[in-house]
């Protein structure tokens, strides 16, 4: 499968270099195959969408084993019905630009997007970009042979649904589940999602039961309703999951675990400079909600995160445990303007071991610790009182209301807008990242100047915006 990918997906493509986009003129298109001529897709599809163009489908798309769809920049791939969905048994290329990115979404919210995208707060039980999550198309979804998927600045909005027991079972999903925005499920393939944005799905943005990972730089709003994490990959998942703003989702933000047998290998995945708000708080499940989360026998690495009014922070599994020998953490930026979330820094009942890199210094409110060895008497999950935590380490964004005035509203900020999560000259978070290790880079295999991933080390300054401009490039 390795070779199929590197040798034959690639050999077979064509790179084109001149472009059909009015807005990069000399900038290279990557082209598979033949270019498609129709405006709506449907049945069996491949070949590549030009640059620019809109295109429409009404029902599922069949990207076969062997073949290649791509989108080259600029494309708008809108569903006229909710049973759209991509199917992929073969490769799947979204490859938008930061001048002109692609979406994929309904065709609705493409003509009237104010009316699903509210940029004011709005309780959940009637704000349609939650309550349509998932209704417009039914994502992407992947088989067993879908060897790469590689989708880079594309707005994915409100895609999911229920899932079809015949239609959908081939992707590992029983009738009447929730469908992901997108399922990859093979071990030796590769999935990169990077600079793009996803809002309003109905449960994960990524469910990857095995893959090659590479996530950076994404925006992800208001997802699910009351169910779904955000990035979510199984065992023999390893990669990077990095300077990625998640805001508003309804369960967890990144999360990692070994459970499952769909390769050999042991899930790695590093969570590094990610930035997390208002996180968990529609979770259905009352231990759920964590930003970053590592699960069931998955390793990796959690450093330079800001974790803004969420559920709870980081959280380490203790049962089934994850491998805790191979978890390594710390730098990790954590603000609550209410007691439930500063009394759960350190969630309790679980196995994250307070660190003194931490923002703030756990030696000064949690019992027993001293951050000294020979002193400690700590009990790991114990309760404490973080009552003069609220409110404190403001991580001070350009653009973002804390301390928030009105309590009652502090879970209906949940979308960006036009908030800006750049660190502002006084942040407390500016040089205290953790830059000693290096991504797992694990797609490093795929080498095509346009296909390839963009990797981003990790930042002294904390979260998804450092002040060097390097991380996520979204506002």
């Amino acid at each position: 499968m390795k070779n199929k990918l590197n040798l034959g997906l690639i050999a077979l493509a064509l790179v084109a270099l001149s472009s059909c986009s009015k807005t990069e003129v000399s900038a290279p298109q990557f082209k598979a195959g033949t270019t498609i001529t129709t405006t709506t897709l449907s049945g069996n599809v491949k070949g590549t969408m030009l640059s620019g163009q809109t295109y429409y489908f009404s029902a599922p798309v069949v990207i076969n084993a062997g073949d290649t769809l791509v989108m080259q920049s600029g494309v708008k791939l809108l569903a006229t019905n909710p049973a759209a969905e991509l199917i992929v048994k073969g490769v799947f290329i979204s490859l938008g630009t930061k001048q002109s990115p692609n979406w994929i979404t309904g065709q609705a919210a493409d003509t009237n997007p104010g009316a699903f995208k509210l940029t004011t707060l709005q309780d959940p039980n009637t704000d349609p970009g939650l309550m349509a999550t998932g209704k417009l198309w039914g994502g992407i979804q992947c088989e067993s042979t879908c060897s790469l998927v590689d989708i880079k600045w594309t707005h994915m909005d409100f895609a999911g649904g229920t899932a079809d027991p015949v239609l959908n079972a081939n992707q590992g999903y029983k009738s009447g589940d929730l469908l992901f925005n997108i399922k990859f499920q093979n071990p030796n393939g590769i999935l990169i999602l990077e600079d793009s944005w996803v809002y309003g799905s109905s449960s994960d943005a990524v469910r990857a039961n095995g893959g090659k990972v590479h996530i950076m730089r994404n925006t992800v709003e208001k997802l699910s309703y009351n169910d779904g994490d955000c990035f979510n990959v199984k065992n023999s998942s390893t990669g990077d999951m990095a300077f990625n703003l998640i805001i508003g989702t309804a369960k967890g933000g990144t999360k990692s675990s070994n459970k499952g047998t769909y390769g050999s290998t042991q899930t790695n995945i590093n969570m590094y400079n990610n930035t997390y708000v208002t996180g968990g708080w529609r979770s259905v499940d009352p231990d759920r909600g964590a930003n970053a989360n590592i699960e069931q026998g998955a390793k990796g690495k959690v450093y330079n995160n800001i974790m803004v009014n969420c559920k709870t922070g980081f959280r380490i599994l203790e049962n089934p445990a994850a491998d805790f020998a191979n978890c390594f953490y710390g730098n990790n930026l954590e603000y609550g303007d209410i007691l439930a979330s500063v009394n759960d820094i350190y969630p309790v009942t679980h196995a994250t071991i307070p660190q003194t890199t931490d923002i703030p210094n756990p030696t000064s409110f949690y019992p027993g610790f001293t951050g000294v060895t020979a002193t400690n008497t700590f009990t790991l999950g114990e309760v404490y009182d973080g009552t003069s935590l609220i409110g404190k380490n403001n991580p001070q964004f350009v653009n973002f209301p804390l301390p928030v005035a009105n309590i009652a509203s502090l879970t209906l900020y949940n979308f960006q807008g036009n908030y800006d999560f750049h660190l502002a000259s006084n942040s407390p978070a500016i040089g205290k990242g953790n830059t000693s290790f290096t991504p797992v880079n694990a797609t490093a295999s795929l080498t095509n100047s346009l296909l390839k991933a963009t990797v981003t080390p990790p930042n002294a300054d904390l979260g998804a915006f450092p002040r060097n401009g390097i991380g996520n490039q979204h506002n």
